[in-house]
């Protein structure tokens, strides 16, 4: 069971006038690459909420952008060439989905702004299924990978992708033969789940925090190297599958900032990492700050493009 406590804030009001400033700084938008209710989107949304209870920056417009898994959302950042007002929230999932698209444009072309968090990814499955632990989830799935159909609301590439297939690598199912049903981020994977379109379902923790609280969801383990606190549930280590996983956040902006444009979305996330709202949100959401800025954060990114592409061509994915 996890429990958490819920942050208390109000929602942040958003924007609704084109044009309207919000403050001398001007206006600041934060793109989510994908639908409502899902991972990104409710980072981004926790993050203009911060900002907006420490009084760093005021009225931030959070807009989704959805389609083709973030890469619509990536290539509307490169075309905003000089916009010094945008900010994007991303993560592991977009880094993966360029090698599993036919977009021409890369994060290569976006300005690295700051990761912020890392968090791992649980498996789950609803309350009255027959899979009461991992064990019994694995021995159905090699008795018969094509029968379980395994959600993510990750595209291929994404860590909702990724962690069930580096899970059917080590239980000795070929990748290639998972049944993974991608679906347009967390609210749209959650009806799957509780509806039974799928056996089971891989998720972030933070995503999925009040359903599994509530009894919504049974998590059967989680990705991190650790037992994650407040979670009833084994690593996969410890039931018996040798992976660990983990998921990231951060934000970008377009390329081709000015110096002073850079420099204070910088700022901004730096003043942001240090604000008692953002650390209160990271306790909620059982996140774990991982922040790292500027050219340290596309060095990262680099790295962990090569990473996923490994990883993908050993699966036999690419």
């Amino acid at each position: 069971m996890l429990r958490r406590t819920v942050l208390a804030a109000p929602l942040l009001t958003l924007l609704a006038a084109a044009g309207c400033r919000s403050s001398e700084e001007g206006d600041l938008r934060i793109m989510v690459p994908n639908a409502p209710g899902s991972g990104y989107d409710i980072t981004a949304r926790t993050i203009a909420t911060a900002l907006d209870m420490s009084k760093i920056r005021q009225g931030i417009e959070v807009f989704n952008l959805p389609g083709g898994g973030g890469m619509a959302g990536l290539q509307r950042m490169v075309y905003e060439r000089g916009n010094g007002s945008l900010l994007m929230l991303m993560g592991l999932g977009l880094v993966g989905v360029q090698h599993t698209s036919q977009a021409a444009v890369t994060l290569n072309e976006v300005t690295p702004i700051a990761r912020l968090i890392e968090e791992p990814e649980i498996v789950v499955v609803t309350p009255d299924s027959p899979m009461r632990t991992l064990a019994d989830l694995m021995r159905a799935w090699t008795a018969d990978p094509a029968a379980l159909a395994v959600g993510g609301g990750s595209a291929p590439g994404g860590p909702d992708h990724l962690a069930p297939m580096l899970m059917a690598k080590a239980a000795g199912i070929a990748p290639t033969e998972v049944r993974y049903k991608q679906y347009d981020g967390g609210g749209a994977l959650l009806a799957a789940v509780l509806s039974k379109q799928v056996t089971f379902a891989v998720s972030s923790l933070g995503e999925y925090a009040e359903q599994v609280d509530s009894g919504q969801l049974r998590v059967l383990a989680v990705t991190s190297g650790q037992a994650s606190p407040g979670v009833d549930a084994p690593t996969l280590r410890e039931a018996g599958l040798d992976v660990v996983f983990a998921n990231w956040r951060g934000l970008v902006a377009p390329p081709r900032l000015s110096a002073a444009d850079a420099t204070a979305l910088l700022t901004l996330a730096d003043r942001l990492h240090g604000s008692d709202a953002w650390r209160q949100a990271i306790a909620s959401y059982r996140w774990t700050d991982r922040f790292l800025a500027g050219k340290d954060f596309g060095t990262f990114m680099r790295d962990e493009n090569a990473r996923v592409e490994q990883i993908l061509a050993e699966l036999g994915l690419r």
